[in-house]
């Protein structure tokens, strides 16, 4: 796969889905098994997993991309990626 994400992105989406994750524990009890907990919890380790990897399947179907290379290879390392 290769990255369709900026650092900016990636960023944006850590952030979310740290939030997301926090706030589907701490006030929604996704623990408890609400389905309001459940979603957002499922957003937020979404969003923490793409921005980890580097990839949005989404970005993929829709044909859009964050990342200022035109070809960003898989692991550009600060290429221009991250």
């Amino acid at each position: 796969m290769k990255q369709n994400e900026g650092g900016i992105d990636r960023i944006v989406r850590a952030i979310l889905g740290i939030a997301a994750l926090a706030i589907a524990f701490t006030t929604l009890d996704v623990m408890g098994g609400t389905l309001p907990g459940i979603i957002v919890a499922a957003v937020g380790a979404i969003l923490l997993i793409t921005a980890i990897i580097g990839y949005c399947p989404a970005y993929k179907i829709f044909g859009l991309q964050t990342c200022p290379l035109k070809n960003c290879p898989a692991n550009c390392g600060g290429d221009g990626c991250s």
